[in-house]
């Protein structure tokens, strides 16, 4: 079954407005074999970050397809990033594939995932966001309380997120980041940017490659995945390897969504979610950042330049007022959160 974007949010506005028009997935529970509708704004050509995705949805749909079947749209063809979680909440889709940082400013207890200070820890040791291990069901409650259900967060962050830029904006220090204008997603990004006197502007990867041709941003605070999935490498020539923030790909149902599955169903999803925490950010990390696009941009004549330990400090030290900000909203267990990423707890 096809349903375009336009359609779907025609849909949409109909079911608001009361209306008993029937959209994919979510009201296909009503077949014998229940077929979910999930979503992810990133397109194929991020074949890094979907591999996971992808996969997740190829091995419901293989080992699983006489229980349940996933009826999937990626590159945003059905909805925006920015209209993920609304239409899950509102039980328009049924699941979500979402990077964690373009949510923490509606969800902010995923934003330890991207806190300077934490992702360097949290990227080093990805099995405390394994599903079972104690960060992971902390986040987990969390997210209950929010009405939705964390199925994985991926087995790990990606590799944390560096400022690459241009040749007329060059960035090789942390001083050199005064009245830059940098892109950013998160508001772990935001705050650090604008504590060294650049300005923030929030951009979507969809619309960065023009942004930087055009010169509405000078520089760009990114994951390696974006730089390669969208060209940017065609606009940048520097990257300035300071751990800025991080991310990673969750799976999110709401809870009542997901408690009215048959067991079987939830089964055959909990299967191939165990599958996504052991490949989706070990491939991603290892297999295509490592083996591929370091490798690629170095042989091409990109700059790389590596904070030296003094740097490292002081930018850690400045971005402490990061964590209290969002120790202020997410209250003690923000705390534990960090104590577990940092392996301070167990």
């Amino acid at each position: 079954m096809t349903l375009d974007r336009r359609a779907f949010l025609r849909n949409t506005a109909a079911l608001t407005a009361g209306s008993m028009l029937t959209l994919p997935g979510a009201a296909a529970m009503a077949q014998d074999v229940p077929m979910l509708t999930g979503v992810t704004y990133l397109p194929p050509s991020y074949a890094d970050l979907m591999y996971g995705s992808q996969g997740f949805v190829d091995r419901v749909n293989d080992k699983s397809g006489d229980t349940v079947t996933i009826d999937f749209y990626d590159s945003g063809r059905l909805l925006s990033a920015d209209e993920q979680l609304p239409a899950l909440r509102s039980g328009n889709i049924d699941f979500m594939f979402h990077t964690t940082s373009y949510v923490t400013r509606s969800l902010p207890m995923l934003g330890v995932l991207g806190l300077p200070g934490v992702v360097g820890p949290l990227y080093e040791n990805p099995d405390r966001l394994k599903r079972g291990a104690p960060l992971f069901e902390l986040i987990a409650d969390e997210m209950k309380k929010s009405g939705l259900m964390l199925l994985s967060l991926g087995g790990g962050i990606m590799e944390p997120e560096y400022i690459w830029s241009t040749d007329e904006g060059p960035v090789r220090s942390l001083d050199d980041l005064k009245g830059k204008r940098v892109r950013v997603v998160s508001f772990e990004a935001t705050s650090a940017v604008e504590d060294f006197g650049g300005a923030s502007v929030r951009i979507p990867s969809s619309e960065l490659y023009l942004a930087l041709q055009r010169g509405t941003v000078d520089a760009a605070v990114a994951n390696i995945s974006t730089i390669n999935g969208r060209s940017i490498e065609e606009q940048v020539t520097h990257v300035y390897r300071m751990p800025v923030t991080g991310f990673t790909i969750g799976i999110f149902f709401t809870v009542e969504r997901w408690e009215s599955y048959d067991q079987s169903v939830r089964d055959a999803l909990i299967e191939a979610a165990e599958w996504f925490d052991e490949e989706n950010a070990r491939t991603a990390n290892v297999d295509y950042f490592e083996g591929k696009y370091w490798p690629a941009f170095r042989e091409a004549g990109m700059e790389v330049i590596e904070p030296d330990e003094a740097e490292l400090a002081r930018f850690d030290k400045s971005v402490a007022g990061v964590r209290e900000k969002w120790l202020s909203e997410v209250g003690e267990v923000g705390e534990r959160a960090i104590a577990l990423a940092l392996g301070e707890q167990s």
